[in-house]
């Protein structure tokens, strides 16, 4: 299921393409501009789509607005599994739209600020289009600075255990080795599409997602609403574990947040491991 749902997204995603560029950007928010250089510059609006064809080459299946309008409303796609676009601008005429509206965080440790203060709203999303139109603009997470996180969370749950949501909910913690990094991309990547794609089970006790980039590991974590129901947990666990296609090298444990809260070092108690 969720490989067919991969290639879905995917074939969104290649309507624009990602452009790494290491300056700064121009027009950032000023919450990210205070936080970090989250943001990679901004492409022109140029219509370029997968193997070099371009919007030009799309006139063979509607040589207007009105006729792309029909086809699309027909279900009619392009060779590339691509709608009909609109030829005066490069965006969609219609968009896919999530079951739930999602906003994209990032963390930056400021020592001088409360923690509230340091969590940065980057925007909002409600369809697949815009999640790609955001993610094909911002870095990697093995890109940003160490101690900085990325969040995916509900637009009414804020990445942080103090939201009612979260203050009796955990997290499934994933942690990766420092060095691999493409693993590390290619997982936050996955996990962002299962939320935006609800595949995971009991939709409805998932909050949202986070990765950190921390100094020894990694970790990609994954939060729950009601830490304490056990069968619906472990569900939603073992469903991870199967979904992001995870070996038995991956190791998982869920953390209650009151034991994240309660912490002296840096462990933490385990409630469940699989």
């Amino acid at each position: 299921m969720f490989c067919g749902l991969r290639l879905i997204f995917k074939s969104k995603k290649n309507a624009v393409k990602r452009n790494k560029v290491n300056t700064e950007a121009t027009n950032k928010p000023s919450a990210v501009l205070a936080a970090d250089q989250v943001l990679v510059p901004e492409k022109p609006a140029i219509n370029e789509y997968p193997d070099g064809k371009t919007s030009a080459n799309f006139t063979d299946l509607a040589a207007d607005k009105e006729s792309a309008v029909a086809l699309a409303e027909a279900g009619v796609t392009n060779k590339f599994g691509l709608m009909p676009y609109d030829y005066n601008s490069v965006a969609p005429l219609f968009k896919h739209p999530s079951q739930n509206i999602w906003k994209l965080w990032y963390f930056y440790y400021d020592r001088t600020k409360a923690w509230p203060d340091m969590q940065n709203e980057i925007t909002s999303v409600a369809t697949v289009e815009d999640f790609w139109e955001v993610y094909n603009h911002i870095k990697l997470p093995s890109e940003i600075k160490l101690g900085c996180d990325y969040s995916l969370f509900k637009s009414n749950i804020r990445p942080m255990w103090e939201d009612a949501a979260n203050k009796y909910g955990g997290r499934w913690v994933l942690t990766l080795h420092k060095e691999r990094t493409d693993d590390l991309d290619i997982l936050w990547e996955n996990v962002m599409l299962c939320l935006i794609g609800e595949v995971f089970d009991y939709m409805d006790e998932i909050c949202g997602a986070v990765v950190s980039i921390r100094g020894q590991t990694n970790k990609i974590s994954i939060w729950t609403s009601n830490g304490y129901n056990k069968d619906t947990v472990l569900a939603i666990g073992h469903k991870i574990l199967q979904t992001l296609c995870l070996g038995q090298k991956n190791m998982m444990h869920y953390q209650l947040h009151k034991h994240s809260m309660a912490k002296h070092g840096s462990h933490i108690l385990a409630t469940y491991t699989l």
